[in-house]
């Protein structure tokens, strides 16, 4: 946040943040494409290495000269082996598993890269940095969002010194963004995007980024209403042609299939596409992040290889039906068009 108290939302043409969809969806291309329209693209750095993420950073300037963020992965506690045994050795009976391993995904050597070669923003997902991380940061010029999905995270963010909440609603597709996931919470429903936002515009005073469910300009304009600063948009530009969005989920979105939250494949809920490998594995998937991804992967690489959308992570959120193939500038221009039309027609009645 600057001296005067504004942050970069305040000096976007379009309140409209591109959702850093990591394991192939995020590309230089489609952030620079979101940043150039007037919006905010972010970059994902999640399962990057620090030197990737450097390749991927020098390729987005390359391609844009307006402010963009990059999204790193808070991480977590390792599991005990034992605690997800089970659970291989049911997918092993029937697939080909990696060795499920724990690590920080490269934490230290990206905040470092980040400090050294600032961006405008740097965002954070299933968890909140230290108040000495987000210092650093902010030290270096960049603004500091983390997501939450409760009031209780979001005063943690507040106290660690964050400049922005992403506000991620149930309906988000992809991973959840708790700061630590149980099975005791999967009894309680997890709150919606209009929900969220209403508790955390009355409790806390940062700018809030809306995320969730979100695909059109009603959408967005309906956030903005209800206090949000700006609306974080992830699956909606899944289908255009700058993401990395491999074939299998590429053609699965759009699609009349319902979602739903499982930890069948990496060990963390996430909201994906419905298929077999959910039906068949999501009761007895462990809570296990990111021992279970990384076991998982090679049997989700051989199902995308095989155009086989059974056994593949297909993450979406619950309006991906909504989807279009436009270009990612055209779809921000186009969605900030319907924005104001919303918000003129909600005024006059």
């Amino acid at each position: 946040m600057s001296d005067t108290g504004t942050v970069i939302i305040d000096e976007m043409r379009v309140p409209i943040v591109l959702a850093p969809m990591a394991g192939g969806p995020s590309t230089p291309e489609l952030t620079a494409a979101v940043s150039a329209a007037g919006g905010l693209g972010l970059l994902a750095a999640g399962y990057l290495s620090a030197t990737d993420t450097a390749a991927r950073l020098a390729a987005t300037r390359e391609l844009t000269t307006a402010p963009f963020g990059v999204n790193l992965f808070t991480p977590g506690s390792p599991t005990p082996p034992a605690a997800f045994a089970s659970y291989l050795a049911e997918l092993g009976a029937t697939h080909e598993l990696g060795t499920p391993k724990y690590d920080t995904d490269d934490w230290d050597a990206k905040l470092d890269l980040l400090i050294a070669a600032p961006v405008a923003v740097v965002t954070f997902t299933f968890g909140c940095p230290t108040a000495t991380e987000i210092a650093r940061l902010q030290a270096a010029g960049s603004e500091t969002w983390v997501t939450v999905t409760s009031a209780a995270e979001a005063r943690i963010a507040v106290e660690a010194g964050a400049d922005v909440l992403i506000a991620q609603g149930a309906e988000a597709g992809g991973h959840r963004a708790t700061f630590v996931d149980r099975v005791a919470d999967d009894n309680v429903d997890p709150l919606g995007l209009l929900a969220l936002l209403q508790i955390l515009t009355t409790s806390v005073e940062l700018p809030i980024v809306a995320a969730g469910g979100i695909g059109t300009g009603a959408g967005i304009a309906a956030t903005l209403a209800a206090g949000a600063a700006a609306a974080q948009l992830g699956t909606a530009f899944l289908r255009c042609p700058e993401a990395g969005t491999n074939p299998v989920h590429r053609a699965a979105v759009g699609a009349a299939t319902a979602t739903m939250l499982t930890r069948a494949f990496t060990g963390r809920r996430a909201r994906g596409l419905r298929n077999r490998f959910i039906d068949e594995h999501t009761a007895t998937a462990p809570v296990a992040y990111p021992e279970i991804h990384f076991a998982t992967a090679p049997l989700r690489a051989a199902a995308r290889a095989a155009g086989n959308p059974e056994e593949v992570n297909l993450w979406a959120g619950q309006t991906h039906t909504l989807t279009s193939e436009l270009p990612a500038g055209e779809l921000v221009h186009a969605l900030a068009a319907e924005t104001k039309t919303a918000l003129k027609r909600a005024l006059s009645r």
